[in-house]
């Protein structure tokens, strides 16, 4: 993925982001507790949505005997990383000014230019980064046209279930994965925020 022609790429995107101002070094870090918290937050609630999903006993306990929130896993992992990438490049007085949602671009392009070009982060951390935000986005996506096509035609009250037992149970794996690799991701982060710290 990260072959020398899309290094390239990545490096006259950040030179772009530079000049534009949407990146800026020189920042004094204030920020970075605040995206620490948003991560343990984040990566908290998709904990919570996979336990809640995996347990029967827990979804009797709160109510919720059909609750499937596997799709919500993988997004709520994948913004822990975003967050968490969020408070690695403020503690290096890195910037982003920019409220588009090209954010998630701009804060990958970042992280390769930063910390991987650097050595201070492995090509794997950075490839897992990307691999929760695409499939995060790609299901997000079908979810949502799924929904659509299932209220169209089917009535509420009727709509039955849209996936089969292989569909849950391969989206119920890539949770799980989306979860892990969300851990391994954030703690990789929170050393070298802790190692800057001393």
């Amino acid at each position: 993925m990260l072959d020398e022609k899309k290094i390239n790429e990545i490096k006259k995107n950040v030179e772009n982001f530079i000049k534009d101002g949407t990146l800026a070094k020189g920042g004094d870090g204030k920020e970075v507790k605040f995206f620490v918290n948003n991560s343990k937050n984040s990566f908290n609630s998709a904990k919570l949505l996979f336990d809640v999903s995996t347990n029967d006993e827990l979804k009797k306990v709160t109510g919720f005997q059909d609750f499937d929130g596997f799709l919500w896993v993988i997004n709520s992992s994948y913004y822990s990383m975003f967050y968490m990438a969020r408070a690695l490049l403020e503690s290096e007085g890195i910037t982003i000014n920019t409220n588009e949602s090209s954010i998630h671009f701009i804060v990958f392009n970042a992280l390769v230019y930063y910390f991987h070009l650097t050595k201070k982060l492995e090509k794997g951390f950075i490839e897992e980064f990307r691999d929760a935000e695409i499939e995060s986005s790609e299901l997000l996506g079908k979810q949502k046209a799924r929904e659509l096509v299932e209220d169209y035609f089917f009535e509420k009250e009727k709509r039955g279930r849209f996936t089969y037992e292989m569909g849950e149970i391969a989206i119920q794996g890539k949770a799980r994965t989306s979860l892990e690799r969300a851990k391994r991701f954030n703690e990789r982060i929170r050393k070298l925020l802790e190692a800057k710290n001393d």
